[in-house]
């Protein structure tokens, strides 16, 4: 393998520790990283979070340092990105022209912002959010205050930059399809707990409701009519209304493909010598024995770990328990599990949403299949143990809060 080459088609987190696992595990062949935008991989959490409020400077975006990748012997082409792949040479063609034969490929090209195509939707001062330029831009749009902001989309990341824009001391409406902000994802009762800690900060709530227009004065966006009529005041209008796997080179290579791109647990796709990680892969899971499709950090984090070691041929698969986490006010909130088994299903609240303190756990034939803590400290641990042990629990037991987590785990 030490004459081999690796080529990493997609410059985020994912790609980034691919290549760091490699090298950890002894691979001394080439490894070359193909980053389409001109920076070097970076984390994206911090950049609705930390990063975007001023808690966190720039040198706390990167996977690793810099100067990591030089001091490795790991070829990092910025601005450069993959337009083809030839399965039959071995071969990725590159933007720029030129060609490179490769042994693996890895395909961690990640996704890329849907937009809403409405009248006006090109003024200045409408935008999507994905890359650490989209944060600068907002955190400069949103620092000094005093902006109407109207947020499109009730999610993770519009909820976020909602509650980011607010503690600048701007004005934000937010708009989305769901009767309750949140709930496809965790359900009314949960979602209303985050839409109150909006409505305390000011946030102005049009739900349901979607965007029929923009409207704006020499190029520059002034307003978001809704589909009701209503007539929403804007300075800034931010679409965060979710992803799409970038799924075309794979797709133009002839690779399976199924709201992502179709890996195995070992994130091997149809072809034996091409694999994927991160946002754009749709991995089979030993859990669920169903193929799960993930855009949070920690699932490119570990997916990038695992298809290193299963280009070096180890025995590596994809079977973490999911997780993610979001900042929002003073709510920290941590949540593992299987959103698809927690689907239909009623959550069971440990603890208390009026003093925002609490635990909620869905579960299926007395299994824990996913859990949220909010403003809970060390209770993951335990979590994800419940959940991957698939431990028989007692409801009435598990919600009560006098019975330690740690009861509910086998004893060695």
């Amino acid at each position: 393998m030490d004459t081999e080459h690796i080529v990493i088609a997609g410059g985020g987190l994912a790609g980034a520790t691919a290549a760091k696992t490699l090298r950890a595990e002894g691979f001394e062949g080439r490894i070359t990283v193909l980053c389409a935008e001109n920076e070097t991989p970076y984390l994206r959490p911090p950049l609705s979070k930390e990063f975007l409020l001023g808690k966190a400077a720039e040198d706390a975006v990167p996977v690793v340092p810099p100067g990591w990748y030089q001091e490795n012997d790991v070829e990092l082409l910025l601005k450069v990105a993959a337009t083809a792949i030839d399965r039959g040479a071995h071969a990725v063609q590159l933007d720029s022209g030129s060609e490179l034969h490769y042994d693996r490929l890895l395909i961690a090209t990640g996704a890329q912002p849907r937009r809403i195509p409405v009248p006006g939707s090109e003024f200045e001062g409408v935008m999507t959010f994905r890359t650490f330029n989209d944060s600068r831009r907002l955190k400069e749009k949103l620092s000094g205050g005093g902006k109407k902001v109207v947020m499109i989309g009730s999610g993770w990341i519009g909820m976020e930059l909602a509650a980011a824009a607010t503690e600048y001391g701007n004005s934000v409406t937010l708009m989305g399809l769901e009767d309750v902000p949140l709930s496809i994802a965790i359900g009314p009762e949960l979602g209303a707990y985050f839409r109150g800690l909006h409505e305390k900060r000011g946030v102005q709530f049009r739900l349901p409701a979607s965007a029929a227009e923009v409207r704006g004065d020499d190029g520059k966006a002034q307003a978001v009519v809704t589909n009701t009529g209503e007539v929403l005041p804007a300075d800034l209008v931010v679409m965060a209304v979710g992803v799409a796997p970038d799924t075309a080179l794979a797709e133009a290579a002839g690779l399976d493909i199924k709201n992502g791109i179709l890996v195995d647990s070992s994130l091997r796709s149809s072809d034996p010598d091409i694999f994927a990680a991160g946002d754009v892969a749709n991995a089979l899971h030993p859990f669920t024995g169903e193929h799960h499709r993930s855009e949070h950090w920690h699932n490119a984090l570990n997916g990038g770990k695992v298809a290193a070691k299963s280009m070096l041929g180890q025995d590596a698969v994809m079977d973490v328990v999911p997780y993610f986490y979001t900042d929002q006010y003073d709510a920290s909130m941590e949540y593992s599990g299987y959103a698809t088994l927690a689907a239909g299903t009623e959550p069971l609240v440990r603890g208390s949403l009026e003093e925002g303190s609490f635990i909620a756990f869905w579960l299926r034939d007395s299994t824990v299949v996913a859990g949220m803590s909010v403003n809970q400290q060390r209770v993951q641990k335990p979590i994800k143990a419940l959940i991957s042990g698939r431990v028989t629990v007692d409801s009435e037991r598990l919600v009560d809060t006098s019975v330690p987590l740690d009861d509910f785990l086998p004893k060695d």
